[in-house]
Order: structure tokens, then C-alpha cells, then sequence
């Protein structure tokens, strides 16, 4: 099979599952975290295989197809926002030779989509404000200290699963 055969192929099969997954949202409760996790942990494998263009093409048809099929419109919020897009920007953030500069990036991109994603949801979804405080805490800080905790386990599993991706799946699929 042809090199740019086999990447359209594997970019439209990865889409395929992609937007699968994304429709799976709404019937499986913890489904609107895990599956854009899931289906950005996908695209580190599109960019391997089909490099930046082929990751940022199967993020915008995925991104499109969701936000028209899927019930769970906050998923595919979190999947545009961020869980989508950084498994695409993570190559190029490691590509900075100081590995504080790039927790930096890594962790100031993270806070300002989620920042973005909490407005838009209220602004866009509807979502009232008022939800958000519980005993007098306002939720969102403290959801975003405990975010980051999270994102820094997400980025390191993510790291591990692109090796084991390389090492052992890409040999066994015969990808090369």
C-alpha cells in the first residue's frame, strides 16, 4: 500500500472511531471526560503516523462531526477546548530543550482552556453560575487547582502510551 494511501486510510479510520466514541458520550455517565481523553489520546498516533497535518485534519472533523451528532455538547466542548487539541501541540511543546519551560507552556495552555471552556459553557450552554458554589465555595478554583494535579498525571500517561505506541502496537500493526 502506498505511504499516502495508508495515512489517508489510518487518518480516516482513527476519525471514524473518533466520532464513535464522541456519540458514546451521551449514553455512558463518566463518558463525557473519558471519551475525549480517549479519542485525544488517539490523535498522538495520527501525528506519528501522518505527522501535524494529518492530526489537525483529523481534529477538525472530528470536532465537527461531534458537535452535530453528539448529545453531550459539554464533551465536545472539553474535546475542542483542550483534550483534542493538546495531544496535537504536545510534540511541539517538547520540542523546547528546557524541560521547565515546557511544564510551563503545558500547564499555561491547560489554564487558559479550561478557563475558556468554564465561560463558554456558562455563556454559550447556559450553564447558571449559581451551580458552582456549594457552601459558599466557589467550585471552579478549586476544580482548577485539582485539575492541574490531573493534567500533570494525563500528561505523563500520555507520554508513556505515545512510547508504548512506538515501541510495541506500531510494530505489531505492522506500521512502519
Amino acid at each position: 500500500m502506498k505511504k499516502s494511501t495508508f495515512k489517508l486510510a489510518f487518518c480516516s479510520l482513527v476519525a471514524a472511531l473518533s466520532v464513535a466514541l464522541m456519540f458514546l458520550t451521551g449514553l455512558i455517565p463518566v463518558g463525557t471526560y473519558a471519551a475525549p481523553c480517549m479519542v485525544g489520546i488517539f490523535l498522538c498516533a495520527v501525528v506519528i503516523e501522518s505527522g501535524y497535518a494529518g492530526g489537525f485534519a483529523v481534529y477538525a472533523v472530528v470536532s465537527v462531526l461531534s458537535f452535530l451528532i453528539s448529545a453531550d455538547k459539554e464533551a465536545v466542548l472539553y474535546y475542542i477546548g483542550f483534550l483534542g487539541l493538546y495531544p496535537i501541540l504536545k510534540g511541539l511543546i517538547e520540542r523546547i530543550r528546557l524541560i521547565w519551560l515546557q511544564y510551563i507552556t503545558k500547564l499555561a495552555f491547560f489554564n487558559a482552556a479550561m478557563i475558556a471552556i468554564f465561560y463558554i459553557g456558562i455563556f454559550v450552554l447556559g450553564i447558571p453560575k449559581e451551580s458552582f458554589n456549594l457552601f459558599g465555595v466557589y467550585l471552579p478554583w478549586v476544580f482548577l487547582v485539582i485539575g492541574n494535579a490531573v493534567f500533570f498525571i494525563y500528561d505523563i500517561c500520555a507520554t508513556r502510551l505515545i512510547s508504548l505506541y512506538i515501541m510495541k502496537w506500531r510494530e505489531k500493526l505492522r506500521i512502519k
